[in-house]
């Protein structure tokens, strides 16, 4: 088991151009670069898990740095890839796979997904197609090409986060959706799970799953309140 770092410093402070400043000097990211932010509602609420670490700093149990982290260090100088990646996903979207039977699952997918699709066409000007089954059905060419030039004109920051909400959601779609503030996060969440949320109903969930979906929930809140944190004061 790996050792956590104990405290070294005193004072946590914020200076003038957003930076983070342990006894006066800037904190660094894993990749040596100077943790500056964009808002100062970021910033506060960053400085805040670095003053409440106790005699160890535990990175666990600050998210909102790991999230600035990955921005600084990887969001551009991987954006290429980080926006194929994206696309991918929307490519094979969760909402695009529908049962074809029960009545009921269908019924639900429909009332959580359809707005999804609806919301790509009509905002995003990207058609997507629904199919049945789970045999992967190739979107168009044009419709993914919206999606690259959408997460491409994004800031690291908001990237990072549509990234991160996209592989714990499965869909690109529901996550660009909540980024647009379309669709409110336990609404955002609730479309993410309509599958597993029916297995529960019917057959239940086990002690592992529901811990695994619990810490999977406390990611998804955190990159929510990373993603208010960006927004204009």
């Amino acid at each position: 088991m790996t050792e956590l770092p104990k405290r070294f410093y005193k004072v946590v402070s914020i200076s003038e151009d957003k930076r983070i400043l342990l006894d006066g000097r800037a904190v660094k990211t894993p990749m040596k670069a100077v943790l500056q932010l964009p808002g100062y509602a970021l910033a506060q609420a960053i400085a805040a898990e670095w003053e409440a670490q106790g005699k160890h700093i535990v990175p666990s149990s600050m998210p909102l740095t790991r999230f600035a982290n990955t921005a600084i260090d990887r969001a551009e100088s991987e954006r290429p890839s980080v926006v194929a990646e994206i696309a991918s996903y929307a490519g094979s979207d969760l909402v695009c796979y529908r049962a074809a039977s029960p009545a009921a699952l269908v019924g639900l997918q429909a009332e959580h997904w359809d707005p999804t699709i609806a919301f790509a066409k009509d905002a995003l000007g990207a058609r997507f197609n629904a199919v049945t089954g789970v045999m992967h059905s190739a979107q168009s060419p044009e419709a993914l090409d919206v999606i690259r030039a959408v997460a491409t004109d994004l800031d690291g920051f908001r990237l990072t986060a549509l990234f991160n909400l996209t592989t714990l959601t499965g869909s690109a779609l529901l996550s660009l959706m909540l980024l647009r503030k379309a669709l409110a996060p336990d609404t955002c969440w609730q479309a993410a799970h309509v599958d597993e949320d029916w297995q529960i109903s019917n057959w239940g969930q086990d002690d592992e799953a529901a811990a695994r979906r619990a810490r999977r929930r406390a990611e998804f809140d955190g990159l929510v309140h990373f993603l208010t944190l960006l927004e204009p004061a």
